[in-house]
């Protein structure tokens, strides 16, 4: 069964990480409103949600995704690459066992999940400050004997690999080339946002669905257009903690 792992976001969440983007106030009680919707257009689409209890005390522990990566074999943690945040990495791991066997990475790694992006056998992993050369070279070693390949990708104009760029499906990615260069992803095809939407990309395939931040209208229309069918939620308040729909969730198939 296809499953969403969500935490609704702490009280906290004015105090999230910054990098690329001005502190702005965010609205708790909208973004926890926003975070229902999300929750339901997972289950729209067809997943079943498992929501984890609220860590107050951790201001970006509604961005799941950034804590593990979960593959079909073997789910994978490691220290994260913000300090701030490695105390969500546990919580995560003891929810995982039920699912997955869980390994983990050792520092000098550091890996968040948003700077991974699966297609097929190959997992393509953002170099950011969260995520070093050591968690790339640590990851294939880990994954080695379930025959994945770990490909690095430069990353320098966003937060995470996957702010960037999404996939649709196993042969085709959707790209703002301005942060993330479509040839290194080799044959598969290139979807490009529009050019007025830079955060067009940071959309999440959850089964048949491709869900979009209400902000990207015209690459949610773009997706489309191609046959896939789409959805999308108003993140508004995620978007002013350099969030958006990929990190509020993990997916996979339990």
């Amino acid at each position: 069964m296809l499953t969403a792992i969500v935490r609704p976001p702490a009280s906290r969440l004015v105090d999230c990480e910054l990098s690329f983007l001005e502190r702005r106030p965010i609205d708790v009680a909208r973004a926890r409103e926003q975070h229902r919707q999300y929750r339901l257009a997972l289950t729209a689409a067809g997943a079943k949600v498992l929501e984890l209890p609220v860590l107050d005390e951790l201001a970006d522990s509604s961005f799941v995704e950034d804590t593990a990566i979960v593959l079909d074999e073997v789910a994978v943690v490691a220290p994260m690459g913000a300090e701030s945040r490695r105390p969500e990495t546990q919580p995560m791991a003891s929810s995982l066992a039920a699912y997955r066997p869980v390994k983990w990475l050792e520092a000098p790694s550091t890996l968040d999940g948003g700077d991974v992006l699966r297609l097929g056998r190959t997992l393509y992993v953002g170099q950011t400050p969260r995520t070093n050369a050591a968690a790339v070279e640590n990851l294939g070693r880990v994954l080695a004997p379930f025959n994945y390949r770990v490909v690095p990708v430069e990353v320098t104009r966003c937060l995470h690999l996957k702010s960037g760029v999404a996939r649709l499906d196993d042969e085709t990615v959707l790209v703002n080339p301005d942060w993330v260069d479509p040839s290194i992803f080799g044959g598969a095809r290139a979807l490009t946002v529009d050019a007025s939407e830079q955060w067009g990309a940071n959309a999440v395939r959850v089964g048949k669905t491709v869900i979009f931040p209400a902000s990207e209208p015209r690459t949610r229309a773009r997706v489309q257009d191609r046959g896939y069918l789409t959805a999308a939620v108003d993140v508004a308040e995620f978007q002013k903690a350099e969030a958006g729909v990929t990190c509020l969730s993990l997916i996979f198939e339990a």
